[in-house]
Parts: C-alpha cells; structure tokens; sequence
C-alpha cells in the first residue's frame, strides 16, 4: 500500500527519518494519527503483529526525532513493536508486504536496512546487544548514542535483568527504554507486573509525597523517619529503586503517547552520561478500539475489515496440532490430577486456553522465562507430579542447559510437547524449528517422538506420560492431514515403527513426522516401501535393519536439519551394524529458511510434494541406472 499524500498528507513525506526531523515539534502529534491511521489500514490488508505496534506509535516517532538514527543505535527487542520503526524508515510502502515471501522481514533484520541494528524476533536481547553497542562505541571514542526498547513483558526473562546488571557497573552511555503496557502475549505475570508498584510510583503518589515532605520538616525527628522509611520502601517497592540500585538513573513513569513529554525527555536524556532508564506507560492497540479492548486477540491478527473490527478466519481442514494437545491436555488432566502443564507465556498460542481455564491451579504460565520453565517443571517432578512443558521449538533452545542437567542428568519425567517443529513460516528464520531433532536426541534418557498426524501425535503425548524418564513430542505448526484423534489414549510401544506400505522397487522411505503424507504419495509412483519410524529415539533398529535387508536403497525423510537429524541417526545405526546400503538423507538443507507461508518455507527448503520428488527420484534412477524422468508437477 502506498500512502496516499491526501489521506496521509504528512507521512506520505517521511522516507527516512531526517524527514521526519525536518519537522517541527507542533506536527509530531499529526505524524502519530496519521501514522497510527496508516498501520491500521495497511495490516488489515493480510494480517500480522498488530496490537504492539499501535501502542508504540509515539515512542517511534519520539526516538527518531531526537536521535540520529541510524548513526545513533536503536535497538528494538522482540520485533512486535516494530512496524512504526519499519514505516519511519524508507519502508512506509513496502509494509503491506511484511511477512510474505520476498517482503519485508516480520522483524527488524540487518539486512533489510542500517536502521535495523540489531536482528531480533525472540525476547530480551536488546539490553545486552545494545550494551555491547555501547561499550564499542565507548572504546572507540565515538559521540553516538545507543537506546535499547524491551516491553515490560520481555523484562520477566533473565537475560535482561543478566545485562541490566552489567550496564551499570560498566557505566556505559546506554538508555533503556521499559516500554510499559502490561501485557506480553497474554496477560502480565508475575512479581514485576505487581499493581501496587505502579501506583505508589504514579504522579499521585509522587505528589503526595513532596506534599508530606512540606509538612514533615517543621518535625525533624518525624522528618528523619520518614526519609528513612522512603529509603526503604523505594528500594523495595518502587520500580525506580529496583533499577537504581542496578546502576541506572530512572526516570519515569511518563505517559508514553504524550509525544510532547516523550520529546523532551529523551532530549534530556541524551545529554546524560552513563546509564540511563526511561520507564514509558504505553497501552497495547492505542488507538483502535478493538485492539484496546482485547490486546490478546489483537496481538497478531490475520486479515481483518478495519471498519468492524471482524477478523477474517482461515478456513482449516481440522483441528490444528496445538489444538489437539490442547484438548488431550484437559482429557488426560481429568485422568490424573498429578498432571500440570507449564508454559513460557504462550498461553494462546501452544493451545493452553481451555486447560488454563479449566485447571487454572495446575496450570503454570511463568511469563517469558523459557531456563525457568523447565527447571520448575524437574522440580514438581522431584515431588511426584507429571508436568508437560508446552513449549515452541525455537524457545526450547534457550533452556537447553535446563533440559540437559536438570530434566534428563536425573532422568526426570517431564513431557516436552514441542509446538512450532520444522518449518514455521511467516515469522522466519527466528521461528523455524529446524534443530530440535538434532539437539535432543544426543541426550540420555531421553524419548523422542514426531507424529505423522493428528492422532500419532495425541497417543505419543499420552505415551510421555507413562514413562519414568524425560520425553519430547515434535510436531509442526498447523494441520495435518486430517487424521481423526482417537479418544481412547493408548501407549505406544516405545522404539517401534510401521511399515504403512509395501512397495516392490527396492527403495524404501524412512519417515519421521508429518512428510508421510507426500512421502505416500511419492510412494506411489515409485513403487517404494514406506516406513513411519514414529520414533527418532529410541530409534527401531531391528525394523531398520530388516528394512535394509530386503532393499537395494533407503531414504530418510524429516523436517529438521541434516546434520545430526533423525537421518544421522539411521546412519549411525547402520554403520553400527556393519550394513553398507545407499542411504540418501533428506531434511532441511544447512541454510536458514526465510519467511513466508508454511509451504512457501517448505517448497524452498524442497520439501513439498513436488521437491521430494525432484530430490529423491533422480538419485533412485541414478543408482538403478535408469533414465532420469522429470519429477510431476
């Protein structure tokens, strides 16, 4: 979409932000309508990060006006927030494209622009990278200036609080802006959201106080007192005294979409040495009244009509695979009150609404704290109880340690059910899930599951359940091929495959997860045995050596990473067994795969139907020394 010069008269001027500086103060407050008006309009269009975006409008326009961006480094952590600083610089017409393939990156991206510091898409970076920022400049004598946003849900994660501690013993010239709007993806948890500390740090309370100064320094005993307890509860209750006591000069909270105050203020604030903090009070969807009303909803809409508010659903083939945890979920906490779950704060997205709803005392969201999570769950488990860890691929990776010392090293049973495996799509290289394979399978005592539908995946997560040691259950983000659950939950037998077709060619297919359907399908055509393996560890070595026998060639395919995948594993147990046998492997190659839709991923990473084919059948013609033919279409 094109900004229209008459509807946006003076954002349809802003191609960079010294445009933007050109203007004067008095029109900043126009900038922020029309820009505000301009991301409504424009994601109605498809879809994407939306609530976020609204609540920043004049924190963006504020930090571009004042700092010398890019020379000055603007550091945004998560990318949610992003979409006005993408719109300020140079890519106000190009954001209808955000997220697609071939558009603009659903986060800020070094290599879409200079204005993009840093690369995001999962939280609480952004103090270390602009920390780092900071010092560099510092050690190379230079004037620039670094500013670091993180929301006050990004703030729950240890990392932040890790570099909020080093900045202020470094005294770097670095601000951190808290982009306060009490939310995350779903309502704030835990301690640092506590209500009671906003409002003792509110204008009310601060003007009360200056007014019991007044009157208390007639009594200088009572005066005494009262500077000490202010002391005190400052320190152990007032956000200010939190950050202060890290080094930082806290200022705040102001009203983060009064673009007057937010001016100033930064302006201030960046004549000032050493550590800064600003503590900015936004609303999440600021300006659109659905998205003010229900932020959760609101978070990352698809396609929407601005007018009503409606947004428009996709139409789905059956329930998704985080629905059919979720409702497996709930069915077996009804089984067994020793059942919780844990979640990184994904309520909404890991399929976790009803249960939460139903269960809310067995139901744990933790906020953004992904080592955290896990190492509560070995906790309950210490003591009897069966967590199941809802988690995103992606996030797994950041409480690898946990995983390994404090859920597998003690052979703990924990459930992992994985959501966001292989390849995510729209929100890109940060999401995809293409390395969990390759990453828990090298640990002990661990049980390794990927369903090929919808039912597998229910019965391996009910399977998790009856072991005595830690298991994961990997499965993709969407549909898949519309396999009707089974309500009755039956265990399978651990390190077991199946043999779902008999082919006469000599060539059989090894899959792991959902590529059986198109795997099938190529099948067909070729002729070829077709084996769901269902389990990546243990893997079943006496049907993949039986396997072997009776064929001249097999394939492995998975939708994970190559290196180390589930592919490696039958290699290393062939190898092992002395078996010499053509073995072509096949996952997602060793590049990061961009964004785009689901399949868009999948058809660049050859992984569709139709790259199957053009991957496996040449090399099965080449070694039957047959004329290659040309894979369908």
């Amino acid at each position: 979409m094109n900004a229209s010069a008459s509807r946006w008269p003076l954002l349809s001027r802003i191609d960079s932000p010294q445009d933007l500086r050109a203007l004067a103060a008095g029109e900043l407050g126009a900038v922020c309508a029309e820009l505000r008006d301009y991301l409504i309009h424009t994601v109605a269009t498809r879809g994407g990060h939306f609530a976020a975006g609204l609540g920043t409008v004049e924190l963006a326009v504020a930090l571009h006006h004042v700092y010398d961006t890019p020379e000055d480094r603007l550091v945004w952590d998560v990318g949610h927030q992003a979409y006005p600083h993408k719109v300020l610089t140079g890519r106000r017409d190009r954001l209808g494209s955000i997220k697609q393939k071939d558009g603009l990156a659903p986060f800020p991206t070094r290599s879409e622009s200079p204005y993009d510091t840093f690369g995001v898409g999962h939280s609480s970076t952004s103090i270390s990278a602009a920390l780092g920022m900071a010092v560099a400049a510092q050690q190379q004598g230079s004037a620039r200036r670094v500013v670091a946003v993180i929301g006050d849900g990004a703030m729950t994660a240890g990392q932040a609080f890790e570099a909020l501690n080093n900045a202020g013993s470094l005294k770097a010239d670095l601000l951190v802006v808290l982009n306060d709007n009490d939310m995350s993806i779903s309502e704030n948890v835990g301690a640092l959201s506590n209500y009671l500390a906003r409002i003792l740090s509110s204008r009310r309370y601060s003007a009360l106080r200056e007014t019991g100064k007044k009157a208390l320094r007639r009594m200088p005993n009572a005066w005494e007192l009262a500077r000490r307890s202010e002391a005190y509860m400052k320190g152990m209750v007032l956000p200010g005294g939190l950050f202060e006591e890290l080094g930082f000069n806290y200022i705040g909270p102001i009203d983060g979409h009064d673009i007057g105050a937010l001016v100033t203020t930064l302006r201030n604030q960046r004549l000032l040495k050493g550590p800064q903090f600003l503590h900015v009070v936004t609303r999440k969807g600021k300006g659109y009244a659905p998205a003010e009303a229900d932020p959760i909803t609101w978070h990352g809409p698809g396609a929407f009509d601005p007018a009503s508010g409606t947004i428009f659903k996709e139409r789905s083939a059956g329930p998704t695979f985080s629905q059919i945890f979720g409702d497996w979920l709930c069915d077996i906490a009804a089984q067994d009150p020793k059942i919780v779950a844990i979640t990184p704060a994904m309520r909404e997205g890991s399929g976790l609404v009803e249960f939460s709803r139903r269960f809310p005392e067995r139901y744990f969201d933790v906020a953004i704290a992904e080592q955290h999570a896990v190492t509560f769950a070995a906790g309950l488990a210490c003591e009897g109880l069966k967590p199941v860890v809802a988690i995103y691929s992606t996030f797994l990776q950041r409480a690898y340690d946990q995983l390994v010392h404090d859920v597998a090293l003690q052979n703990l049973p924990v459930v992992f059910a994985i959501d966001r495996a292989g390849l995510v799509g729209s929100d890109g290289a940060t999401h995809q899930g293409a390395y969990d394979i390759s990453f828990l399978r090298c640990i002990p005592n661990m049980v390794l599951m990927a369903p090929a539908d919808e039912d597998e995946c229910r019965q391996m997560l009910y399977t998790g359940t009856t072991l005595s040691g830690p298991s994961a259950v990997r499965y993709p983000r969407g549909v898949g091929d519309a396999t009707p659950p089974v309500a009755q939950m039956t265990a399978l037998p651990v390190g077991r495959g199946v043999i779902r077709r008999e082919g006469g060619s000599g060539l059989a297919l090894l899959v792991f997860g959902t590529l059986l359907s198109p795997a099938l399908k190529l099948a067909e055509r070729l002729d070829a045995t077709v084996v769901n393996m269902r389990f990546i560890k243990p893997l079943d070595t006496d049907l993949l050596l039986a396997i072997a026998a009776r064929h001249s060639a097999l394939v492995t395919l998975e939708e994970n990473a190559v290196a180390g995948g589930a592919g490696t594993a039958v290699a290393e147990a062939l190898a092992a067994a002395g078996v010499m046998i053509p073995l072509q492997l096949v996952g997602i190659p060793d590049e990061f795969i961009e964004h785009g839709s689901r399949n868009d991923c999948l058809v660049a990473a050859g992984l569709d139907p139709v790259g199957l084919a053009r991957r496996i059948e040449p090399w099965w013609q080449d070694l039957r020394g047959t004329p290659r033919r040309v894979a369908a279409q």
